[in-house]
């Protein structure tokens, strides 16, 4: 039988743009029959409901256009694998003050420890507390901006990256920088200077970046910006891949085969 309040209640419902409580109405109505809470209570309940669900889909959103490869918590980050990593101060970063206080984060260490999915971690709980953020490998970022240089399009590629309240720069160091990424490097680092936070990583330590970006006076330039207001994050330990292939015996029996092979 057609419920015309129903029906009302709905359409209003829809038109305040209140989703989740415009489908759910009907049973919550139902149940409120049955239980009879008071009125505060019922309302209490309805509109948490759909604040919690606004929420995730805010976060949703957010975490999609933050373009992690893959999405890692913290939570699953295995701290005891990697004792060197000092857990306190990864905690104290997941407050997101950093952000707040427009600081940076740098994770150093060998491939394989864990910088990444300690990046996307933080990146993660930025989305939650509803900053925008944007992963970018230090390729990706380069190849981007030397692509907008070219097509007279660096001005309008420089402000995209620098929007984001948190950009993630992943993989530093893995790949020799031009002088000319270097400068566009240098150039993006000095626009969100203070103004906007940065998470990078590296498997070289800073006494290495002048090698990184082929030019001394152009690392200490990007080094004294980066380093103002950061928190430096060393991880000294095993590779997370190797530790798997041990686990599943692929490297032991790489290394058998290893002796096997005669010495010419």
């Amino acid at each position: 039988m057609a419920n015309p309040q129903l029906d009302r209640l709905q359409e209003n419902l829809r038109k305040l743009r209140l989703f989740k409580l415009s489908e759910r109405v009907e049973s919550l109505l139902e149940t409120a029959g049955k239980k009879n809470p008071p009125y505060s209570e019922f309302l209490d309940e309805v509109l948490t409901e759909e604040a919690n669900a606004k929420q995730e889909k805010q976060v949703a959103m957010r975490t999609s256009l933050a373009k992690f490869p893959a999405v890692k918590t913290l939570e699953q980050f295995d701290f005891s694998f990697q004792p060197s990593v000092d857990k306190k101060k990864v905690q104290e970063l997941t407050a997101c003050r950093y952000i707040e206080h427009g600081e940076n984060v740098v994770f150093l260490g060998p491939p394989g420890v864990g910088k990444t999915h300690l990046a996307i971690g933080l990146g993660v709980k930025a989305v939650t507390l509803g900053y925008r953020t944007l992963f970018i490998s230090a390729m990706g970022l380069l190849t981007a901006l030397g692509k907008a240089y070219l097509e007279n399009r660096l001005e309008e590629r420089l402000k995209f990256y620098t929007i984001p309240r948190l950009l993630i720069v992943d993989e530093i160091g893995y790949i020799p920088i031009d002088r000319q990424g270097a400068n566009l490097f240098f150039q993006l680092v000095s626009r969100r200077y203070e103004r906007g936070s940065m998470i990078l990583t590296s498997n070289l330590s800073f006494g290495s970046w002048d090698k990184i970006f082929g030019d001394r006076i152009i690392a200490t330039a990007i080094l004294d910006r980066l380093l103002h207001h950061s928190h430096v994050v060393n991880i000294k330990g095993e590779s997370y891949r190797l530790k798997e292939k041990r686990k599943a015996g692929l490297l032991k029996k790489a290394e058998q085969k290893s002796e096997e092979v005669p010495t010419p």
